[in-house]
């Protein structure tokens, strides 16, 4: 499985011309796309400017040499380069494995282009079939947005670390969703999810996508784009 991570995270950053401003994602594909941006600021001379969506990105693109930035800082972003943990054919995704689905989803909303970088494995014809969705919370609402949750056919579970809630780097929690038939309409879920008063985000991720970047364990990689880009 690393090797199809290797080879999408490498060819997403292959894709980044100098000058543009990067978003730059989380999780363990993502690593490789930072891995090889590096590489390239170092030997090629390429000039980017990346704005991190989580403390651990931040930390391990400064490691790699890679300038970094704000959103308070620039208006737009040129690309973001970021993983998920299921897409569908219509590139509707499911994020947040990770804990940063508030940050990515504001990073993403706010660039000009998306890429998405995953392993086959990822690339399901239903969402939540193979992956709980997260939703973040803040905490004071956790039990009035479980309730809801249930009401729209989910079964919430939070997610914890050590024995305690686990807390997202903007301090809230989150409720990993199982929907046992998976969903069937993501746009329609995203809306109902977002409409519950506590409801910080949702990690469906509708109409951001536009390459879709997926690795083998053979070492390429393939380079869709949605339908109208």
């Amino acid at each position: 499985m690393s090797a199809s991570k290797k080879a999408a995270g490498r060819r997403a950053a292959d894709l980044v011309e100098t000058g543009q401003k990067v978003g730059l994602g989380t999780g363990s594909t993502v690593f490789f796309t930072l891995e090889r941006l590096g590489e390239r600021i170092r030997d090629e001379g390429l000039e980017i400017a990346g704005v991190p969506t989580a403390v651990d990105t931040e930390t391990k693109a400064g490691e790699l040499g890679i300038p970094l930035t704000t959103l308070d800082e620039i208006e737009r972003l040129d690309v973001t380069i970021d993983g998920a943990d299921e897409i569908d054919g219509a590139f509707a995704m499911i994020k947040g494995g990770g804990g940063a689905l508030l940050r990515e989803k504001g990073v993403a909303s706010g660039s000009d282009h998306v890429v998405i970088i995953v392993g086959p494995d990822k690339v399901v014809e239903t969402l939540g079939t193979t992956f709980d969705l997260p939703v973040e919370v803040a905490p004071f609402a956790r039990a009035t947005v479980d309730r809801a949750i249930r009401r729209l056919g989910g079964q919430p579970r939070l997610r914890d670390r050590e024995g305690a809630a686990y807390r997202t780097d903007n301090g809230n929690e989150i409720l990993d969703v199982h929907f046992a038939a998976g969903i069937d309409d993501p746009p329609a879920m995203e809306l109902a999810l977002d409409a519950i008063p506590g409801v910080v985000e949702s990690g469906l991720f509708i109409d951001l996508a536009r390459t879709l970047v997926i690795g083998h364990d053979d070492g390429t990689a393939d380079v869709r784009s949605a339908a109208g880009s």
